[in-house]
């Protein structure tokens, strides 16, 4: 089995399999069907068993999944057994607001430093991270053996910083900047537009209610 031959779609559902597996497992359940879960997620069955199926044989007919197994399957995969840590550019109302966020809890995920030009919030530990100038970013980056951003900082500054954070060694960039932004094939940009998707959320409520008249 190659990667890439994952569809994205089905890389985008496996945290949400995960996250419910680690719950049926704290609740003491020992295995789940297909049905089961597509109940719980909202996910129809066949969606699951397809995505399921790009991993091998993962359950036994009749049987269903082990929860134990399948969860720790997933948290492989999604290296949660390993320690990430990821630098927020940009600490403005957005920014502050992921440096609350737990990430669902888990203890893979850390944001262990944030890069801002604000002379007020520069040299301060902000939610008990680190806030540092933005002319240090690539020093401190490099330092910490970072590889993955998080930019939250206006569009129009948001490709120079980019090109810096190539520099620096990032790989992955979650960005919830408007701007499109380039980088070498070797880099990864993810980007959320709230915008867009709250546009998307109100065309599906008028299309479906249009539909039902």
């Amino acid at each position: 089995m190659k990667e890439q031959a994952i569809p994205k779609a089905t890389v985008k559902r496996l945290p949400l399999y995960y996250r419910y597996l680690r719950i049926l497992n704290t609740a003491g359940k020992t295995k789940v069907s297909s049905t089961e879960l597509s109940e719980a997620i909202q996910v129809d069955s066949a969606t699951i068993r397809r995505d399921f199926s790009y991993f091998g044989e993962l359950g036994k007919r009749g049987y269903g999944y082990d929860v134990e197994d399948l969860m720790n399957f997933f948290g492989k995969i999604l290296n949660d057994d390993q320690l990430t840590n990821v630098a927020l550019v940009g600490v403005g109302n957005l920014g502050s607001a992921l440096l609350k966020f737990k990430f669902h809890q888990s203890n893979s995920i850390r944001v262990s430093c944030a890069f801002d030009i604000k002379e007020d919030i520069v040299g301060r530990i902000v939610d008990g991270i680190p806030v540092y100038p933005m002319d240090s970013m690539v020093e401190q980056i490099k330092l910490q053996h970072i590889e993955i951003a998080i930019l939250t900082i206006p569009a129009q500054e948001a490709q120079p910083v980019v090109d810096k954070l190539v520099d620096a060694g990032i790989k992955g960039i979650l960005n919830f900047t408007a701007a499109r932004l380039s980088a070498p094939d070797n880099v990864i940009i993810q980007s959320v537009d709230l915008t867009n998707e709250l546009q998307t959320l109100i065309y599906f409520l008028h299309h479906n209610y249009e539909d039902n008249k």
